[in-house]
């Protein structure tokens, strides 16, 4: 797996660089909690997928074999990502919360496959799909044949093996029915959002912006490639469930109203940014691309980045929160892929931008 590789360049990167450096130390404590999530989650993420890979390696079909490892080895790094808030959690809390976030990435990372990629999953597909998302919060749900609408092929019991893996983790946390309302409504927003982008060719662009005219009364403070970006995050899921953990039902969904849209919206747009010249190469739709210009989506990176730190700091442990958001940005914004594909002017003005709107 590439998750040890990805993880250390990315370091080495914010090691050589004043502006990253800078953000390092401007929020007291941030090292020594990037200390543990690097040497206490990220051991954990990688032992909880070594077992998702193994189960990978025997799907019998080889499409969604090929899917599923290639969702393991080009995505262990999202898998560390999702963990992140563990780093403020109790040892045994701590593997808890990993052993459910590990098959739960797994899961929107395999079927984000299987719609990129497969040459058989048809947009009507999309819904019943990312059932397996829903399914899985809700240790009550039953299993359902995920693939009903597509794609066809044997994949062993290997979603719903990931979708029982997290009940099962799920049974043991207390008050967990709080969570079930949110990740549905996640989920359910997440598959419209892949249905939207992954449509005609053509239509996609219309279709997304149709959807936003549906809410915008609700949204006013966004554009419209913000909110279709903010739908396709996992954090409106993890966050309430660290609140669970750390304290407990009342906390679920203050979670997931701080975090979506803003922070949600940083997620997939951090991704889109370093991901424009594989998605111009595979024809897909991605957010940064869309923007006017690229001053223009600095300009509203830094206002997400206000207020998500407005939002943040309401939250209890707004500190394990604030340090989710500044490695979101630190990480994306020192991928290897930064190098790789020139971005590193706009990738340290928007970090200029994030430190001067997050300062506390």
């Amino acid at each position: 797996m590439r998750l040890n590789g990805e993880i250390f360049a990315a370091i080495r990167i914010v090691l050589l660089s004043p502006v990253r450096r800078r953000l390092l130390v401007r929020q007291p404590r941030f090292i020594g909690d990037l200390a543990n999530f690097l040497l206490r989650v990220v051991p954990q993420a990688k032992r909880a997928l070594r077992s998702i890979r193994e189960r990978a390696r025997a799907i019998p079909d080889p499409l969604l074999r090929r899917e599923a490892l290639s969702s393991i080895e080009t995505k262990s790094y999202h898998v560390a990502g999702a963990a992140v808030l563990a780093t403020f959690l109790p040892p045994a809390a701590m593997r808890a919360y990993v052993n459910v976030v590990a098959p739960l990435e797994s899961i929107y990372d395999y079927l984000d496959n299987l719609c990129d990629r497969h040459p058989a999953v048809a947009p009507e597909a999309f819904p019943v799909l990312h059932r397996a998302i829903a399914d899985a919060c809700d240790p009550n749900a039953p299993l359902r044949d995920y693939y009903a609408l597509g794609p066809i092929g044997d994949d062993g019991g290997y979603l719903r093996a990931l979708v029982t893996d997290v009940q099962a983790h799920l049974r043991n946390v207390p008050n967990v029915e709080a969570l079930a309302p949110f990740a549905s409504e996640a989920a359910s927003s997440y598959a419209r959002m892949q249905s939207t982008v992954h449509g005609a060719s053509g239509k996609r662009l219309q279709a997304c912006r149709s959807w936003f005219d549906e809410v915008r009364a609700e949204y006013p403070q966004l554009q419209w490639n913000e909110f279709v970006a903010a739908t396709g995050s996992q954090f409106q899921v993890y966050a309430p469930l660290f609140a669970l953990f750390d304290s407990g039902a009342a906390g679920v969904e203050p979670a997931y109203r701080a975090y979506f849209p803003s922070i949600s919206a940083i997620h997939v747009l951090l991704d889109s940014f370093i991901d424009r010249a594989e998605d111009r190469e595979h024809g897909d739709l991605n957010f940064v691309d869309r923007a006017d210009e690229p001053s223009e989506f600095q300009r509203r990176f830094a206002a997400l980045a206000g207020d998500a730190e407005a939002k943040i700091s309401r939250l209890a442990n707004a500190r394990a929160h604030r340090f989710t958001l500044r490695v979101m940005a630190l990480f994306y914004l020192s991928h290897p892929k930064i190098e790789r594909e020139r971005y590193a002017l706009e990738a340290d003005a928007m970090l200029v931008e994030f430190e001067r709107c997050v300062a506390t």
